[in-house]
C-alpha cells in the first residue's frame, strides 16, 4: 500500500504538464472554459490527475493561469498603456466594477465552489448552461455598429458592473470567464468585436490578481524540485501558447464573429462527457 501522503509528494509527469500548458491558451482566450479543460482532458484521457492532492492540483493551475495571463498583458501591452493614458473616472469605474464582485465572490466563496463542485458532472452542466447563454444572447443583439450594436468606448459603470458580476458566476466550473463576460457584453448590446475586447480587457486584471495572490501563498508553502518542474513547464507553455493563439485569434475576433460555434462545442464536449459518466455507471453500477 502507497504512504498515506503520496499525494502531497506527486508531480504531475512532465508530458502531461506540456500538454495542459499546451491547451491553456486556445481555452483561456475562447469561450470554452479552460479550467473545465484542465480536468476533463486528464479525466477522459485517463491520467492520473484527479489523484494528485487537491493543492498541488491548485498549484499547477495557478501556473497556467500565471503563464496565460503574462502573455495575454505582453501581447496587450499596447492597448493597456494607451487605456492608461485616457483613464478618466468612467473608465476607471468600468475597470473598478468590472473587477470588484469577482474578486469578493472569489474571496468568499471560492473555497466553497473547490470543496463542492469541480467534478466532470458539474463541469457538463457548466458547459451547457454556459453554451445557452452564450448563443442566446449573441443572437438577440445586433452583431456590429452598423446594425446598432454599441462600441467599446460606449461602455459606462453599469456596464462594468455586469462584466463583473458575470466573471463572479464565471467560478462556477464550467461557465468560463471569457463566456461570461462576451454573454454579459452582447446581453448590454455591444457589438461582437467590442465584446471581445472588452472581455479580454475584463478578464486579464482578474487573471493576473488571482495568480499573483495564489502564487505567493504556494511560494510560502513551498515546492519539492519535482512539482516545481512540473509547474514551470505547464506555466511556461502556457505563456507560449497564449501568446501565439491572440496573435492568431486577436484580428478574427475582433472583426466579430458568430459565437454559436463555440455554444456548440461546449454541448458536445457535455455530451461527451455525460456519455462517458453513463458508461462508468453502467460498468460500475451500484
Amino acid at each position: 500500500m502507497p504512504p498515506a501522503d503520496v499525494g502531497l509528494r506527486a508531480a504531475l509527469p512532465p508530458a502531461h504538464a506540456l500538454a495542459l500548458g499546451l491547451l491553456q491558451g486556445p481555452a483561456e482566450l475562447l469561450p470554452i472554459s479552460s479550467s473545465a479543460h484542465t480536468t476533463l482532458l486528464p479525466w477522459l484521457a485517463g491520467w492520473p490527475y484527479a489523484r494528485l492532492d487537491g493543492e498541488q492540483r491548485k498549484s499547477f493551475e495557478v501556473a497556467l493561469h500565471a503563464g496565460a495571463g503574462a502573455a495575454l498583458a505582453l501581447h496587450m501591452r499596447r492597448e493597456l498603456l494607451n487605456d492608461a493614458a485616457q483613464l478618466d473616472r468612467q473608465r476607471a469605474a468600468v475597470v473598478a466594477l468590472s473587477l470588484a464582485p469577482a474578486a469578493l465572490a472569489g474571496y468568499a466563496l471560492g473555497p466553497v465552489i473547490e470543496r463542492r463542485g469541480g467534478g466532470p458532472r458539474s463541469i457538463a452542466a457548466g458547459l451547457a448552461a454556459g453554451a445557452l447563454a452564450l448563443v442566446l444572447a449573441d443572437s438577440s443583439v445586433p452583431a456590429d455598429t452598423d446594425t446598432g450594436a454599441r462600441e467599446q468606448a460606449d461602455a459606462r459603470a453599469g456596464d462594468g458592473l455586469a462584466l463583473g458580476i458575470a466573471q463572479a458566476f464565471a467560478l462556477i466550473p464550467g461557465i468560463s470567464r471569457s463566456g461570461a463576460t462576451l454573454t454579459a457584453a452582447r446581453a448590454r448590446r455591444f457589438g461582437r468585436g467590442a465584446a471581445q475586447t472588452l472581455s479580454w480587457h475584463a478578464g486579464l486584471p482578474v487573471l493576473l490578481g488571482a495568480s499573483a495572490l495564489k502564487g505567493t501563498r504556494l511560494y510560502r508553502d513551498g515546492l519539492t524540485r519535482e512539482q516545481g518542474t512540473s509547474l514551470v513547464l505547464g506555466g511556461g507553455a502556457a505563456f507560449l501558447s497564449t501568446l501565439t493563439s491572440a496573435r492568431l485569434l486577436h484580428r478574427r475576433l475582433r472583426d466579430g464573429q458568430a459565437l454559436w460555434p463555440y455554444a456548440l462545442y461546449r454541448c458536445l464536449l457535455a455530451a461527451l462527457v455525460v456519455s462517458r459518466l453513463r458508461s462508468q455507471d453502467t460498468t460500475n453500477p451500484d
